[in-house]
């Protein structure tokens, strides 16, 4: 066994659960949206006893993906209500939108994933609730 690998079972699933759940937060932003979330929310409601690793991976992946759900939608409309769909400027932030939100959304998620494979803790930064062990 690597140097690296867990020691007991639970870690091993806490690990391969804490991968999942990440992997789904990038399916939902980039392949398969809505059904991806749809599976990240249940596991993060069906492992509520899983271990520490996982459920701390579960509930930032999941509360981001309400985040980046409620961020899209709100601000789409947002620009369609103040400049409607012939607007060109509607479309330029939307666009601006797309490259600088989802795609950071994107990369945190590769982050995220990184540091569920090798077995460490993660917080989305501003968006991501707050960890467990954090102090006020």
């Amino acid at each position: 066994m690597p140097p690296s690998a867990a020691k007991d079972g639970d870690s091993d699933d806490g690990r391969r659960l804490a991968v999942i759940a990440e992997a789904l937060f990038l399916a939902n932003l980039l392949v398969a949206p809505g059904l991806a979330f749809i599976a990240l929310f249940w596991l993060w409601r069906k492992h509520a006893d899983a271990p520490q690793l996982a459920r701390q991976h579960l509930r930032q992946a999941t509360i981001v993906s309400l985040w980046g759900g409620l961020l899209i939608v709100s601000l789409s409309a947002l620009f369609l209500l103040l400049g409607g769909l012939h607007w060109a400027w509607t479309w330029v932030l939307v666009i601006m939108y797309f490259t600088c939100i989802h795609s950071t959304l994107v990369m945190f998620g590769m982050f995220g994933l990184a540091k569920a494979m090798a077995g460490q803790v993660w917080r989305y930064p501003l968006i991501g609730p707050r960890l467990h062990n954090e102090t006020k």
